[in-house]
């Protein structure tokens, strides 16, 4: 007789476990679950418990934190991924394709201000003796707003 064997149930670890595993703190787990970042299931005594996927899913949200990516992109971006399964490489992959221009953009940016931090990026503040020189009468304001400069706008010659 041939025996057929069933998937055991997926294994659910405790808010410590991934937290641990994750490198994050507990209370980072709940911020993350009421914000729509990451699910769980409960317990009969109420205990939250997540499946596996989750620590890929806090991998995500630590690194897109730390590259200034705000809540609602990061949101955006797992709301296109499955919720109660562990995304497949295509999923990924098109996630990562959708982050592509995000990035480039942001890569642009820190290297903008790497090169222009030490001069005028066009704020308007005027408090800096060489502002006279790139942003008289706060000229960069009729830009808009923000770090003018910095943000592409041209000083005048």
């Amino acid at each position: 007789m041939v025996e057929v064997k069933r998937k055991s149930s997926p294994t659910l670890f405790s808010v410590g476990e991934v937290a641990k595993r994750a490198g994050v703190s507990s209370s980072a787990l709940r911020f993350y679950e009421r914000n729509g970042l990451i699910h769980s299931e409960r317990t009969d005594s109420g205990h939250r418990r997540y499946h596996a996927d989750v620590l890929r899913r806090v991998g995500f949200i630590k690194v897109a934190q730390r590259v200034g990516l705000t809540l609602s992109e990061i949101r955006a971006a797992l709301d296109s991924l499955p919720s109660k399964r562990a995304p497949n490489k295509s999923e990924w992959a098109k996630l990562a394709a959708s982050w592509k221009p995000i990035l480039e953009e942001r890569i642009a940016m820190l290297e903008a201000m790497q090169e222009k931090l030490d001069g005028c990026i066009g704020c308007g503040c005027l408090s800096l003796e060489s502002c006279t020189l790139y942003n008289p009468s706060d000229v960069a304001a009729e830009g808009g707003t923000g770090p003018r400069y910095l943000l592409g706008d041209q000083p005048p010659s």
